[in-house]
């Protein structure tokens, strides 16, 4: 093992700490900032609602040209560290400029709000398409792929995490109004670029799995997204995955407040399920060590199910919703692990197949997937708390019973039905195990395509 892998395995994931909790900031609570702190009226949120989700769909086709721009820089840098500090620096600023009160409440705001989240997004997408597509280029044992992964997942999740227990006790200690939001936004953002120093001033890529190749054109690129069979069925679950996923922790405060009655509780679920998930992704590669990737995959999903089941119909006590919280997010989190894995591997497949590396093209595929789900899930949330009568309950005591059985199959039942899908589709097309991936790197190397 070369002496630097340990080294990269830990400064490639504390890259992430600050990265999604900046990620989790506006993808979870941008909406609860628009329709609980702004309280801005219906007729503005069908609107936004309309806005969120095309701008979601239109900014995710945009990151395979992201990818092409990525994999064809060349510099004294490399290819992925110039972008990542540029999408971590400007994507910074226009978080904070997201969550400022512009003193409006009608339509108009959609205009402010349609052109920072626009460019939030490419910003945001440039600094992740980088970050995770350098995750390849450090190693090619599978092994050393999973506990970098693995440690990356549990650096993304404790960010995550802190700002799912924190976001509300914190907000509410500073005075629970727009100034706090702010404040909270920009300590978040500073947190980001402190953690991202780690990646950028301590990882070192494996140049030997690097070899000269031509730039690509845009005609390859699409080759790479199209032709490599194994990214597009990967991309295809993980999608299906990301939309339950993303639908379900979009809903988590209007379940405590609205549902559960007790916004407090928020906070204690969310540490449990942290500590849970965290925990799970610690010992992923033992059980990796023990079981193969479609065996763990099976076995996930069927927690997740089983999770959901109870969660739907557990009596409103914190007992049985934690139990049943735990089930689920031990699941969600080995399937998390198990997609960018699946995903690094279909970077030596496309090379096997196609000719060219293109790490970043097809690492692309995640922030649109994340797009796409988050952009479906925006649309699935925000229909449902207009229709439910949420968003314009004075009290939780206003949301009638019909309301709350809606929320409840939205952010529970609908999930399983995506997960479900992605895991059978996965099942069914994806090849790349153990046995087929040696077969790709022997061939690499014989053909020098690889350095030996």
């Amino acid at each position: 093992m070369k002496s630097y892998v340990k080294q990269n395995r830990y400064m490639f994931g504390l890259g992430t700490v600050g990265r999604d909790m900046m990620y989790s900031l506006v993808s979870m609570y941008l909406i609860v900032f628009l329709t609980e702190i702004l309280n801005l009226p219906d007729s503005t949120m069908w609107w936004m609602t309309g806005a969120m989700t095309a701008l979601r769909i239109f900014d995710a086709v945009n990151d395979p040209v992201m990818g092409f721009l990525v994999d064809n820089t060349h510099g004294r840098f490399g290819k992925f560290k110039p972008w990542i500090v540029i999408g971590g620096i400007i994507g910074g600023i226009l978080t904070v400029l997201l969550f400022v009160d512009y003193g409006i409440k009608s339509p108009a705001y959609v205009i402010i709000f349609v052109v920072l989240y626009l460019l939030w997004d490419l910003t945001y997408g440039a600094n992740d398409i980088a970050y995770w597509s350098m995750l390849p280029s450090l190693t090619l044992n599978q092994k050393e792929r999973e506990k970098t992964g693995a440690f990356a997942r549990i650096c993304a999740n404790v960010g995550l995490f802190v700002t799912v227990v924190l976001i509300i006790p914190v907000t509410n200690g500073l005075g629970g109004d727009t100034k706090a939001w702010l404040t909270v936004a920009i300590g978040i953002v500073l947190l980001t670029w402190a953690f991202l120093a780690f990646t950028v001033f301590g990882v070192r890529e494996d140049k030997s799995i690097h070899v000269k190749q031509d730039s690509t054109s845009l005609k390859e690129m699409f080759i790479v997204l199209f032709k490599n069979d194994q990214l597009m069925y990967t991309a295809i679950s993980m999608g299906l995955f990301m939309i339950g996923y993303t639908t379900t922790t979009t809903f988590g405060t209007y379940y405590f407040k609205y549902a559960f009655k007790n916004e407090d509780m928020y906070s204690v679920f969310a540490a449990i399920l942290g500590v849970t998930q965290l925990a799970a992704l610690s010992v992923f590669p033992l059980f990796s060590k023990k079981f193969s990737r479609r065996t763990l995959y099976t076995f996930s999903t069927v927690l997740v199910v089983l999770g959901y089941l109870i969660f739907f119909f557990a009596p409103m006590k914190m007992i049985y919703v934690g139990a049943a919280g735990i089930l689920l997010f031990i699941g969600e989190a080995f399937i998390q692990l198990l997609m960018l894995m699946f995903l690094a591997d279909t970077v030596e497949y496309g090379q096997w197949k196609l000719g060219n590396r293109n790490e970043s093209i097809t690492f692309s595929v995640q922030p649109f997937i994340n797009k796409i789900g988050g952009a479906i899930a925006s649309g699935i949330v925000l229909a449902t708390l207009i229709l439910s009568g949420i968003n314009s309950a004075e009290t939780p005591d206003d949301v009638t019973e019909t309301g709350l059985l809606m929320l409840k199959f939205s952010m529970l039942i609908l999930p399983i039905v995506f997960i479900l899908i992605g895991y059978l589709i996965y099942r069914k097309k994806f090849r790349i195990d153990k046995e087929l991936f040696d077969k790709i790197i022997d061939e690499l190397k014989a053909r020098g395509d690889i350095n030996k």
